[in-house]
């Protein structure tokens, strides 16, 4: 059901989506929920419209780091989970792998609080490639044909309670999405929690703040079914439907009858662990490649995601004028994605360095801690996990697995120290390792990092970069940019083989004379320039820097330009 371009590019779900089905006689609705702990806030909003829960588990690699956040808040909300292992089409699925992930699943439930009937779960087994699910684990050559996925449904039929009767109280709706639609305007998606809806019923809004705005009424009703978008002119309780008419309605308000007297229970929301301040961009490139530039379209922006997204939190930055905005998120990856979106969308930002949430409790500083689940070959698990001790990580469990000759590491990390780290892993491991990591919890302040990364090339000009320059410049470092670049000053061209940061002037031309020479012209060859994508950037970015995000280009740039103000800053303290 992923239809967003950035789910189809990076092969996740990010955003929460639904649809129903006929089984039998039976409605069916499903919910597909992200898996990334980034995305929580989806998973915790859409809980509520569900009566029961199937996890996905890879026959081979067991429930993961990341699992683990969508199962114990399904677990917190009383539902009864189903269990399916996918993939034991695989030679490595082995009866002995398989009873190990179910014992696995079973111990995952266990830690994570579930009661006796949360534990006695079903397993499925399935190939959702080949389309089809079973009961029982088949040898290799008796598994069904594509298309019998009938067991699965059946299962869900027996074991998923239905929704109680609750259609004659009043009607009663919680908002868990919203979207914009060109001629209906806001669009509210949930699922009917009493009574029934029709087209051209009155309405009113309860906002989650508790004040309640009169004079709607329903102009259109809709709901999934399969791949389709059908058009209704009656609901009920248990539907999931999408209802046009309430244009102020956001997410976690409610939508009822007129004579509703009380709000729907919007469900508790975990707090963001991760900011960025967003403003325009100062660049002296500014404004050669965006339509959007200005603080107060950056600012709009961000305040209609955050309408939408309810892990998401938007703060104006104090003496900024309203051209600054703290945006407060649950990752990396979520914050990566709101820029990507924005820059695609037409937007010039200049992006701070991420800093992780504090708390403080009782005099005691807190931080965020993750836990972070890897599969790593023997011979690289020394080195990730002395990766891991410099960014205050602490080593929980180290599990030889029987494939391959891997091992699975589990560490508790603080979420500062994990900033670049999947970069940093990727090298580490020569892309053949497996990360996960999901928000555990706040705990002590585990002290000051030490440094992670080396000093940079800061351009000392401004103009194009010439390739008698560049070349000059390769000894000293990791370059960023490659030949007939746009550099300024102040802006990072490459990193430093030194721990230091060092000014060097990248758009040098060759001087010339008039005196030939019987010696041939020396050809300079460039190793290609490093790329890095958003997420590298953001985690590669220092407390002195800002990221320069334009629709075509990303640049790292010092936070002041000029070396000379940089060297008073530093004087100053």
């Amino acid at each position: 059901m992923d239809s967003n371009d950035l789910e189809k590019e990076r092969g996740i779900t990010i955003s929460s989506k639904y649809t129903s089905f006929q089984h039998k006689g039976y409605t069916l609705n499903v919910v597909d929920t992200p898996g990334h702990a980034d995305f929580g806030g989806e998973v915790e909003r859409v809980l509520g419209m569900v009566d029961g829960a199937v996890l996905l588990v890879d026959a081979t690699e067991g429930p993961l780091s990341q699992t683990k956040f969508v199962v114990e808040k399904a677990l917190q909300r009383g539902l009864r989970p189903l269990v399916v292992l996918n993939k034991v089409d695989r030679p490595a699925a082995t009866p002995e792998r398989c009873g190990e992930v179910e014992s696995a699943a079973f111990d995952t439930f266990a830690l994570l609080g579930a009661d006796d009937d949360q534990l006695d779960f079903p397993v499925l087994y399935a190939s959702a490639r080949e389309g089809w699910a079973s009961r029982e684990l088949l040898p290799r050559d008796a598994m069904p044909p594509p298309g019998g996925m009938g067991p699965l449904l059946d299962a869900l039929i027996e074991h998923v309670p239905p929704p109680g009767d609750r259609s004659a109280e009043p009607f009663s709706f919680l908002v868990v999405l919203t979207e914009r639609d060109s001629f209906l305007g806001r669009v509210s998606t949930g699922r009917i929690a009493t009574g029934s809806v029709a087209v051209g019923d009155a309405i009113k809004v309860i906002k989650h703040t508790g004040e309640e705005h009169m004079g709607f009424k329903v102009t259109k009703l809709f709901k999934r079914s399969g791949q389709r978008t059908l058009e209704l002119q009656r609901a009920v309780a248990g539907d999931i439907v999408s209802i046009a008419g309430a244009p102020i309605a956001g997410v976690a308000d409610t939508i009822g009858d007129v004579g509703l007297a009380d709000a729907l229970p919007p469900g508790q929301v975990d707090p963001p662990t991760l900011s960025m301040i967003i403003s325009p961009n100062t660049s002296p490139l500014a404004g050669r490649e965006g339509t959007q530039l200005t603080g107060s379209k950056i600012g709009e922006r961000l305040r209609q995601e955050a309408e939408t997204n309810v892990s998401l939190r938007v703060l104006p930055v104090t003496g900024s004028g309203g051209e600054a905005f703290e945006v407060q998120a649950r990752g990396e990856l979520q914050l990566g994605l709101l820029i990507e979106n924005m820059r695609r969308e037409g937007f010039e930002l200049s992006v701070s360095p991420p800093r992780v949430v504090f708390r403080e409790e009782a005099g005691r500083r807190l931080e965020p801690i993750e836990e972070v689940g890897c599969e790593v070959a023997d011979e690289h698990a020394g080195e990730v996990i002395e990766a891991m001790s410099n960014r205050k990580g602490e080593m929980t469990e180290m599990v030889p697995l029987e494939v391959d000759g891997k091992q699975r590491l589990t560490f508790d990390v603080p979420s500062r120290g994990l900033i670049g780290f999947r970069s940093a892993f990727a090298t580490i491991t020569r892309g053949s390792g497996l990360l996960h990591r999901a928000f555990s919890r706040y705990d002590e302040y585990r002290g000051p990092l030490d440094r992670v990364r080396k000093g940079v090339l800061v351009s000392t000009a401004t103009g194009r970069t010439t390739l008698y320059a560049l070349g000059m410049l390769e000894a000293r470092g990791d370059l960023f940019v490659g030949d007939g670049g746009d550099v300024y000053e102040g802006m990072i061209i490459g990193e430093s083989s030194r721990d230091g940061d060092m000014g060097v002037n990248p758009v040098r031309e060759k001087k010339l004379s008039n005196m030939r020479s019987d010696e041939k012209v020396e050809k300079v060859h460039l190793t290609p320039p490093r790329l890095m994508t958003l997420e590298d950037v953001i985690g590669y970015v220092a407390g002195d820097e800002l990221i320069e995000v334009t629709p075509t280009k990303l640049r790292l740039r010092k936070r002041l330009l000029n070396a000379s103000a940089r060297k008073s800053a530093s004087r100053a303290g």
